[in-house]
C-alpha cells in the first residue's frame, strides 16, 4: 500500500511562491509516476503537473506552463511542487497522486495524499 503526504501549502500573495512536497512511502515507488492535482471550490479536479518513474517524461497543465516545476527525488521518496508567480486562480487544495499511466489524468490515479490548500489573495 502506498501512502501519500503533502505538505508546503498555505496563504501566498499574487506574484509569490510555494513550494509543495509529497512524502511517499510504500513498496516499489520508484516504478509510480506520481502527480499533483488540484480541485477548486465547485469545480473538477484536474491535473496540474505529472512526473514518470525515473523523472525523464514531466506533463504540466496549459495553465501552469513557465509558472511550476515537478521534480523527484527517489532517493528520499519525494515529489516536489515549485510553484512560482501565483495567481488567484492558483487557489485550490492540492493532492498528490500515484499508480496512474502519466497521463496526468484524476480518475486514472489509485493513492491520493489527503490534499493541502494553497489560498493566493492579497
Amino acid at each position: 500500500q502506498v501512502q501519500l503526504v503533502e505538505s508546503g501549502g498555505g496563504l501566498v500573495q499574487p506574484g509569490g511562491s510555494l513550494r509543495l512536497s509529497c512524502a511517499a512511502s510504500g513498496p516499489f515507488l520508484d516504478y509510480y509516476h506520481i502527480g499533483w492535482f488540484r480541485q477548486a471550490p465547485g469545480k473538477e479536479r484536474e491535473g496540474v503537473s505529472c512526473i514518470s518513474s525515473r523523472g525523464r517524461e514531466l506533463y504540466y497543465a496549459d495553465s501552469v506552463k513557465g509558472r511550476f516545476t515537478i521534480s523527484r527525488d527517489n532517493a528520499k521518496n519525494t515529489v516536489f511542487l515549485q510553484m512560482n508567480d501565483l495567481k488567484p486562480e492558483d487557489t485550490a487544495v492540492y493532492y498528490c497522486a500515484a499508480g496512474g499511466s502519466g497521463a496526468c489524468r484524476p480518475n486514472e490515479e489509485v493513492y491520493w495524499g489527503q490534499g493541502t490548500q494553497v489560498t493566493v489573495s492579497s
